[in-house]
């Protein structure tokens, strides 16, 4: 049971490293050979040089004046207004912000609330003095701040009912106001967003097979015929997924072969570079490197030549999908938000993604075994989220004082010392914690792409929801109930059965001093690492120093990444978990709550405007989710509080709270109702001002130049191979080129728009055939 020296100790470490972590990083961003690490962003942008080259001025900044003022990039963060921002890093970005500022306009005035009513009646009381003078009950000065001090059937129970009631009403007027917010943002911003190819395309996937016609014929008659005035062109899946292994493993040889030329053009001896063929280069027959690697990349570039003939020529290769472009933003949205066909589950249409936000390997999976591929991911995470409390209890219960006396009895003298105690229970367990979720966030995304989503942005959104379902059940469940049951297990082997849930409902709240660590050690100093930025630095440096040979390579080198939604949304949802749930049970949490979002806000807001580089922009379709986890976690606040009243046998007031969830789902469903639909669907109002806008400024727009080759699979341009464009030039002619083969008419009665000549349904309609 960590005291409040405890937090004390754990709280001064935990703001030492994080100005540490500040101070190295003031130190570093200055130092112009750091400069495309730390502002990555403005030069993927070109609006930002090199330094200038000669002198020492070059490497090391020489000015000491510079280093005294190692904080201003913290004003310089919340200097760009945000309509500036939304141009500059996207309004995916931007709104991402915004839950924090969420967090902020929810909690301050909460935290405020309960410090000036809650937390004086729960500390005016001597429950838990009391308590002490039994040997099942250990309390320290936090807990007396907690509804834990406050004897059963007391009527000051009415407080937290009545705070509860408050807490709801700001936190869904909050909720409310925001999602109104985002969704007049995210309206506006495709309003005046520029043309973009997602614009006029959607997703056609489940094509019905067709033994007359091929994929492309079939797509185009069926469009051609229920989009006759609207359909525009269309580009077919090609499977390029083993092709796209080669030319990834290609690229990794030429790196290779790289960087042994520039070693052998920088060493003036005559050595060549050597290198071993077997494993890992340890072992094996010593060959030249250059020459290896030369005959490597030849080698491996016919058979990408090979393969990528086969992929063109060989009609399995071909998918049953498409992305379908239209003429207008108005015909794309009538057909990606309406059925195709009687049958639901053929001609399937959806928004298609943004080019730079497909996930081209999960296009190549047969859309039938989508549903076995979800359920067994469904089944693998149940089993990964609930056997996972296993360790995690195992681990948590060794990272405490009793814990490592038991398995380590000779550290007794040591850790008894009253400095590594209070190090030990104000750290330890929250860094346990920590490092054991290190490689969840990768295990999460492979599920997700084993489940055939075809874009990144969803990808993401799949991973995160099933992260922070992960760390409610573990991270929060798991250390409030498995880790109390533990704690008391001896006590509940003494007591009868009427007492352990009096017990269970003590021990909750003291479960506080716990997330109180973990919000230090991971939302304080973990943020403030964040900002370091150590491993794209360390790759960047390897890269320069061992790779790049010009400009272009140098620009290639930097890897600023993204916000990474899938781990950061998350987490932030956890702090808003915990808020919520002990703001009426321990207020002592929110202000360490609040400090996480404010310097969380800070933190992010620079690395948007001067390092990540955002792989797709979604126009913030990820909002509903956001708004339905705080809406989750209000809904368990409010359980949670109910049961923990039932154990201080507060009867009469109890009943009051069931109010609460009701309410509280009615008004998720009105928010639901009312603002959802702008991310879900593209009002036909909105596509049409924009098509008529669009017509009036550039009546002579060449549309089907600008779609034709937007969603061709990336293998298939921009490669260094002669025959490219050949090769994209195949993919456009079965596009183009489509004869009339087939000797059935009965859903496409139309004529191809390029043979001209007229199906037999069709001439049987004229009186030609019978």
């Amino acid at each position: 049971m960590a005291t409040l020296q405890d937090i004390g100790v754990s709280a001064g470490i935990n703001i030492l490293t994080a100005f540490i972590f500040f101070i190295i990083f003031a130190v570093l961003r200055l130092q112009p050979f750091n400069d495309r690490v730390y502002f990555s962003k403005w030069y993927l942008k070109g609006l930002r040089s090199s330094p200038a080259s000669g002198g020492g001025a070059r490497f090391l900044n020489l000015d000491l004046r510079s280093y005294l003022r190692f904080l201003n990039w913290m004003p310089e963060a919340l200097k760009m207004p945000e309509r500036e921002l939304i141009d500059h890093a996207g309004l995916d970005s931007v709104v991402y912000l915004r839950i924090y500022l969420l967090g902020l306009k929810i909690f301050a005035p909460i935290a405020l609330l309960a410090w000036t009513v809650i937390v004086p009646v729960n500390w005016t009381n001597h429950t838990l003095e009391l308590a002490k003078q039994l040997k099942n009950v250990t309390a320290s000065d936090i807990d007396k701040l907690s509804i834990s001090n406050i004897p059963e059937y007391s009527n000051r129970f009415w407080t937290h009912i009545i705070m509860a009631y408050a807490f709801t009403i700001w936190t869904c007027y909050m909720l409310m106001k925001e999602y109104e917010t985002v969704a007049n943002m995210r309206l506006q911003f495709v309003a005046s967003e520029a043309r973009r190819p997602d614009q006029f395309t959607v997703l056609v996937r489940n094509v019905p097979p067709d033994t007359d016609e091929s994929v492309s014929e079939l797509v185009e008659h069926f469009f051609l015929v229920n989009h006759p005035d609207h359909y525009l062109t269309h580009q077919v899946v090609c499977n390029a997924n083993k092709l796209a292994d080669l030319v990834s493993k290609k690229k990794k040889l030429q790196n290779w072969l790289d960087y042994y030329q520039l070693k052998c053009s920088r060493n003036n001896s005559q050595i060549r570079p050597m290198v071993k063929l077997g494993c890992l280069g340890l072992c094996g027959q010593k060959v030249d490197a250059i020459e290896h690697y030369i005959a490597e990349v030849d080698k491996i570039s016919k058979e990408i030549a090979e393969e990528r003939k086969h992929v063109v020529n060989d009609p399995k290769s071909i998918m049953p999908a498409s992305f379908v472009s239209f003429k207008t933003r108005w015909a794309a949205a009538v057909c990606a938000q309406t059925t195709q066909t009687r049958n639901p589950t053929e001609w399937l249409t959806e928004w298609a993604p943004e080019p730079r936000d497909v996930f081209w390997p999960n296009l190549a999976m047969p859309y039938v075994s989508l549903t076995i591929r979800r359920l067994a991911m469904s089944v693998a995470f149940f089993f990964l989220t609930f056997f996972f409390i296993i360790p995690i209890a195992f681990v948590q219960s060794l990272a405490t004082i009793e814990g490592i006396e038991k398995v380590a009895p000779f550290l007794k003298p040591i850790i008894e010392d009253k400095f590594i105690k209070s190090v030990i229970q104000g750290l330890l367990a929250g860094i346990a914690l920590k490092l054991f979720l290190i490689f969840l966030p990768s295990i999460l995304m492979t599920m997700s792409k084993f489940e055939g989503f075809t874009s990144l942005s969803f990808l993401e959104r799949r991973s995160a929801s099933r992260y922070y379902i992960f760390n409610l059940v573990n991270v929060f469940l798991a250390n409030v109930l498995v880790g109390a049951a533990f704690e008391q297990l001896s006590s509940f082997l003494n007591q009868s059965a009427n007492q352990i849930p009096k017990t269970i409902g003590v021990a909750i709240p003291m479960k506080a001093t716990f997330f109180i660590t973990y919000i230090m050690v991971d939302g304080w100093a973990g943020v403030a690492g964040e900002i370091l930025m150590l491993k794209p630095l360390i790759i960047f440096h390897l890269k320069n120093a061992f790779l790049v040979k010009t400009e272009k390579d140098r620009e290639e080198a930097m890897d600023p990444g993204s916000i990474g939604f899938n781990t950061g949304e998350p987490q932030i949802q956890l702090y808003f978990l915990l808020g919520l749930v002990y703001a009426p049970v321990t207020p002592m949490l929110l202000p360490f709550i609040l400090i996480f979002f404010g310097l969380a806000y800070i933190v992010y807001r620079h690395q948007i405007i001067n390092v990540y580089n955002q792989e797709y922009e979604s126009a913030a379709a990820f909002w509903p989710d956001v708004h339905g986890r705080v809406i989750a976690a209000l809904i368990i606040s409010q359980l949670l509080l109910m049961g923990l009243l039932s154990t201080k046998h507060a009867a009469s007031a109890a009943p009051f709270l069931i109010a609460l969830p009701v309410l509280t789902i009615g008004f998720h469903r009105f928010c639901k109702g009312r603002y959802e639909p702008a991310f879900v669907r593209y009002p036909l109002q909105e596509a049409m001002m924009k098509d008529t806008l669009e017509r009036a400024k550039e009546p002579n727009l060449n549309l089907k130049g600008y779609l034709q080759d937007a969603y061709i699979h990336p293998v298939f341009k921009g490669g260094d191979d002669d025959d490219d464009d050949d090769m994209v030039g195949k993919l456009e002619e079965e596009v183009i080129i489509v004869p009339t083969k087939r000797q059935s008419r009965r859903n496409t009665p139309a004529p191809s728009r390029i043979s001209g000549e007229s199906s037999p349904s069709l001439a049987g309609f004229n009186g030609k055939e019978v």
